[in-house]
């Protein structure tokens, strides 16, 4: 921990008192691992999704003002020619500070009712549900999903927005613990795929059809085989993180023989999307499962507690306290 100079912004940026930035598995562990696939040049500061208070703004900043309470986009630029996105974070220094400065287009509102711990969960994970779900798997009310690594904050997003066009879910985790907090979450059916064979229990409970869409960000060698065989005919999976390992076997006969479909994706974060997710979170329909909030100082206690995968829900820092 070390005290630097406050950040100042310059045109078209707005500064940010941070009072809430999560810990993630890629975008942080192992960006610090220096294994990230981007060059991440040094000294850094890691934390792709701030949110907090303005605190002040730059010249030519009109749509926001000193004192609005905003969450982050990660993105600070779209892909260019050759090149990836630039993520808040990971190619900028990001939210593990009192202060962080980003460009005024990757703010975003926080709605009364909302605090910043909930507003940073909240627009981490639920845009890109929406994305994946909606968009890449072509969701249609009725079907069946199985949402492998249900009680982190991809997968607890995952089963919410599920749920919330029209599908039927299948919670899968690693405990029963994290099965029951995915199925409070609002999900069908649960599995804890460490103690049950996952493809025989998705079966059981489709009556032997499958699911029509399997949602996964594990990429487990043991658990993907189970979840790709438990697709139905025209099945699809979607996918986005590699948190086991990410190296999978894949029956290619099963593929083509039932013509699934996989697909790829960060997921989009649009801003339509975050807004219904905030609101959402403000009238109690979308909830976040949290582990601990600690304060800065312990940030590496922090990124220990996630690499030992032991807690249901996200950790969470406070580099500054959040008013009552």
């Amino acid at each position: 921990l070390e005290d630097i100079a406050t950040p100042v912004p310059g045109p078209g940026e707005v500064l940010i008192r941070v009072h809430a930035v999560s810990v993630n598995r890629t975008l942080d562990l192992v960006v610090r691992s220096g294994k990230y696939p981007a060059q991440t040049p040094l000294p850094h500061i890691l934390g792709v999704d701030p949110s907090g208070v303005i605190a002040a703004i730059g010249a030519g900043v009109t749509s926001r003002k000193v004192g609005d309470r905003v969450t982050t986009m990660l993105i600070l630029r779209p892909p260019a020619a050759g090149s990836g996105p630039v993520i808040l974070g990971v190619h900028a220094w990001g939210g593990y500070a009192e202060y962080v400065k980003v460009p005024v287009s990757c703010t975003h509102p926080v709605p009364d009712g909302v605090d910043c711990v909930t507003a940073t969960l909240v627009a981490r994970h639920a845009p890109p549900a929406f994305s994946l779900l909606r968009d890449a798997a072509k969701l249609r009310a009725g079907e069946w999903v199985l949402v492998m690594g249900a009680a982190g904050g991809l997968g607890s997003a995952g089963i919410q927005v599920a749920k919330y066009l029209g599908a039927n879910v299948i919670a899968a985790a690693g405990a029963d613990e994290r099965v029951g907090a995915a199925i409070a979450l609002g999900a069908d059916a649960g599995v804890n795929y460490r103690a049950q064979d996952l493809t025989a229990a998705v079966m059981r409970i489709t009556d032997g059809r499958g699911v029509n869409i399997v949602f996964e960000n594990v990429g487990d060698p043991v658990l993907f085989p189970q979840a790709f065989a438990s697709l139905a005919r025209g099945g699809r999976l979607v996918t986005a993180g590699g948190h086991a390992g990410g190296t999978v076997p894949l029956d290619v006969n099963r593929l083509y023989q039932f013509g699934i479909t996989v697909v790829g994706s960060p997921g989009n974060i649009a801003p339509p999307d975050l807004d219904a997710a905030l609101q959402a979170a403000a009238e109690g329909r979308f909830r976040v499962l949290l582990d601990q909030v600690l304060p800065l100082e312990r940030a590496v206690e922090a990124h220990r507690l996630v690499a030992e995968r032991g807690g249901t829900g996200k950790v969470v820092l406070q580099p500054t306290p959040e008013p009552r």
